[in-house]
């Protein structure tokens, strides 16, 4: 790796690890996790369709070995619920609450209001640029867009 290609990439994970700590002194003032964020967004993006706990894991953004924990608390605090899976009863199925889906809306809020400090730092062009360049250095490892 040349000096060029490393100094791009340390520079993105530096930025993404800032933008994840940010996030996460933002959601804990509100006695959230960054994760528990991201698998109550998940879940509520499911539109009430019932995910297993793989499903969730594999549509997190960041890969958590602490899934299984992170729901236990999600449940205890009854912003999400387990069911049996009909198909499989060794299988269980997530599903968001009206409390959780309550409390997403209150931390999207804060989400929100930090990405919206970004507004003006790039134009509309450099920000479709950057999609398009983090999309291009990803292709092999997702379809998802960054």
């Amino acid at each position: 790796m040349n000096e060029l290609h490393y100094r791009a990439l340390h520079g993105l994970i530096r930025a993404g690890h800032r933008v994840t700590d940010e996030v996460s002194i933002r959601l804990k003032v509100l006695g959230a996790t960054e994760p528990q964020y991201n698998v109550l967004r998940i879940l509520n993006g499911a539109k009430g369709k019932p995910l297993s706990v793989q499903e969730i894991s594999e549509r997190m953004v960041q890969r958590s070995s602490n899934v299984t924990r992170i729901i236990d608390k999600l449940v205890a605090q009854n912003r999400v619920v387990r069911q049996e899976c009909p198909e499989n009863r060794r299988k269980m199925d997530i599903v968001i609450t009206k409390v959780g889906q309550a409390y997403l809306k209150k931390l999207d809020k804060v989400v929100v209001a930090y990405h919206q400090e970004f507004d003006g730092r790039l134009d509309t062009a450099e920000y479709e640029q950057l999609v398009t360049l983090l999309n291009k250095l990803f292709t092999d490892e997702s379809t998802e867009d960054c």
